[in-house]
C-alpha cells in the first residue's frame, strides 16, 4: 500500500498574525512522526464541522466516575514511552516486553538518578492498531535478547517514536538497532549501529531520540558520551551516507533532530549541551552553533513563524532561543545582547526540561516537570503568564494544540486542557487512570493518548 500525502515546504505553512487566532499547520489526518506534521504538535481544524471539534472534557478513569468521551481503549503490552504515530487508519507504537516479571517504572519526582532493575531478556516490538476501533492488527518482534545498555528508572527500553514516509516505517531502538518496515509489517532492512549508551553518573539513562525522515534521508542522533555522532542514512536501503563526530560538541542528548528545508539549504538542527548545532543535510558540514543551555537536553527543536525554536532546562540554565534559518557561525547570545542578526529573541529563564513546547497562533506554550506552564509571545519573547497546574502535575509529555486548545498530558494521570491565548484559563482536568509519559497525537478530530498501560482514543465533541 502506497500512502500519498501533501508535502508542504517548511516555513510556508505558518502565517504571521497580530491577533491570537491560531495560524495552523496543514489539515491532515496523518500524524507521521513524533509531534506530528513537521514535528510541530499542531493540527489545522479549519473547515471541519462543529461536531468534529476537539473535546476538552472527558473521563478515562472508571475509578473516578462514569467513563465518557472515550471512543475506545485498548491495553498495550510491555512498557514504552513511544508516542502514537498515525498513517491512514493505522496507529503505530513501540514497546519492550520483559520475558519475566513486570518492568519497573518510577513515577513522580524525587530520589537520586538510578538505573532500573530491568536488564533481563526483552522483546522489542512494533505494534499496529486500527485507528477506528483500537483493534491490534499486527505486531513484529524487532529483536529478542538482553539490553545492551541500562535505562533510567523513569525511562523505558522503548522510548522513541516511529517515523513514516510514504509506505516506509522506521523504528530506532538505539543500541537494539534500526529497522525499516512497510505498513503491513514486512521487514525491508535493518542496521546495527552498535551500543549507544546515553549515560550520566556512570548510569545508562536510555535512548530516546526518534528518527527524522526528509525525502530519502533518515537523521539519527547517537550522543553516547563516549562516542557522540550524527548519522544520515538512505531511507530506501539503510545505506549510511555520512557520519559526523560530536565529540567536544555534545556530552549527552535525548532530543529528536529537526530537518528544516528552505530555498537556500536543508539543515539538521540538534539540541545539545554544551552546544546546540546545525548541520548541512547533504554533507554534514556545520552551519551554526549556540553555546550553553540545560545540561540534559531533551526538547526537540521545531519551526514556527519561519524561525527555529529551541529550549532546554537543567543544571541551573533554562534558555529559549529563536533562530533565523539563515544563521551562520557562532551565534551565541549574551545576557546583555539577547538578540543579534541570527537570534530573533532569547531568554535565559523560562525553558522546559523534558517536554517540547508548542507555538500556536502568536504564542509559545511550555510545560515543565514541576507542573508549571508558561506562555510567551512567540514573535517577541514577551512573557504572558506563568502558572502551576498542580503540585503533582509533572509535564513529561510534549504539548499539542488545536481548535483553540493546548493539551498538557501529565505524569500524574491527568490531561490538563488550557485555552489558547495570552491569558491563562484552565478548561478542564481529565483523568486518564494511568500516568502519561508519551506525547499525544491528533487525527480527524480525535485525540490519542498512550498511558503506561493502554492506548486511549478520545472521541471528537458532538
Amino acid at each position: 500500500m502506497k500512502l500519498v500525502r501533501l508535502q508542504i515546504m517548511y516555513g510556508t505553512w505558518m502565517c504571521l498574525t497580530l491577533s491570537w487566532a491560531p495560524a495552523m499547520a496543514q489539515n491532515t489526518s496523518d500524524w507521521p512522526s513524533f509531534r506530528g506534521p513537521q514535528g510541530r504538535g499542531v493540527v489545522n481544524m479549519t473547515g471541519m464541522a462543529k461536531k468534529d471539534k476537539l473535546r476538552d472534557q472527558w473521563n478515562a478513569d472508571p475509578d473516578t466516575g462514569t467513563l465518557n468521551g472515550i471512543l475506545w481503549k485498548t491495553n498495550v503490552p510491555g512498557l514504552g514511552h513511544s508516542s502514537p504515530v498515525i498513517a491512514g487508519n493505522r496507529i503505530f507504537v513501540l514497546t519492550a516486553i520483559a520475558s519475566t516479571g513486570d518492568a519497573p517504572l518510577k513515577v513522580g519526582g524525587g530520589g537520586r538518578p538510578e538505573a532500573a532493575d530491568d536488564n533481563g531478556e526483552q522483546r522489542w516490538i512494533m505494534l499496529c492498531y486500527d485507528k477506528s476501533t483500537g483493534k491490534e492488527l499486527w505486531r513484529k518482534v524487532a529483536r529478542k535478547g538482553t539490553p545492551k545498555a541500562t535505562r533510567h528508572a523513569k525511562a523505558t527500553h522503548a522510548n522513541t517514536s516511529v517515523a513514516i514516509e510514504g509506505d516506509r516505517l522506521v523504528a530506532f531502538f538505539g543500541s537494539e538497532g534500526l529497522y525499516c518496515y512497510d505498513l503491513e509489517g514486512r521487514l525491508l532492512w535493518k542496521r546495527d549501529l552498535g551500543v549507544v549508551d546515553i549515560s550520566k553518573y556512570g548510569i545508562g539513562w536510555g535512548y530516546a531520540s526518534s528518527p527524522t525522515i526528509y525525502q530519502d534521508r533518515i537523521a539519527l542522533i547517537c550522543d553516547d558520551p563516549s562516542n557522540p555522532y550524527l548519522a544520515v542514512l538512505r531511507l530506501s536501503d539503510g545505506h549510511e551516507l555520512w557520519r559526523v563526530s560530536r565529540t567536544d560538541v555534545c556530552e549527552r542528548n535525548w532530543s529528536t533532530p529537526l530537518i528544516h528545508a528552505t530555498a537556500d539549504r536543508t539543515q539538521i538542527v540538534i539540541n545539545g549541551w554544551p552546544w546546540v548545532v546545525s548541520y548541512d543535510l547533504n554533507s554534514g558540514a556545520e552551519l551554526w552553533r549556540i553555546k550553553g543551555g540545560g545540561d540534559n537536553p531533551v526538547p526537540t527543536p521545531f519551526v514556527a513563524n519561519d524561525w527555529i525554536y529551541i529550549t532546554s532546562s537543567h543544571g541551573g540554565q533554562s534558555p529559549i532561543y529563536v533562530v533565523r534559518p539563515t544563521a551562520t557561525g557562532d551565534i551565541t547570545p549574551t545576557k546583555e545582547q539577547p538578540s543579534n542578526e541570527a537570534i530573533v529573541w532569547s531568554t535565559q529563564r523560562g525553558g522546559s526540561y523534558m517536554s517540547t513546547p508548542v507555538v500556536y497562533g502568536n504564542y509559545l506554550y511550555l510545560g515543565n516537570s514541576n507542573g508549571v506552564v508558561r506562555c510567551f509571545e512567540a514573535q517577541t519573547g514577551t512573557k504572558m503568564y506563568e502558572k502551576r497546574l498542580g503540585s503533582d502535575a509533572g509535564i513529561i509529555a510534549s504539548l499539542v494544540a488545536a481548535d483553540n486548545k493546548v493539551y498538557c498530558a501529565s505524569e500524574n494521570g491527568t490531561v490538563y486542557v488550557i485555552a489558547a491565548g495570552p491569558e491563562y484559563r484552565l478548561l478542564a482536568e481529565n483523568p486518564m487512570g494511568q500516568p502519561c509519559f508519551a506525547s499525544p497525537a491528533i487525527s480527524d478530530g480525535n485525540l490519542y493518548f498512550r498511558t503506561t498501560t493502554a492506548l486511549v482514543a478520545i472521541e471528537k465533541s458532538n
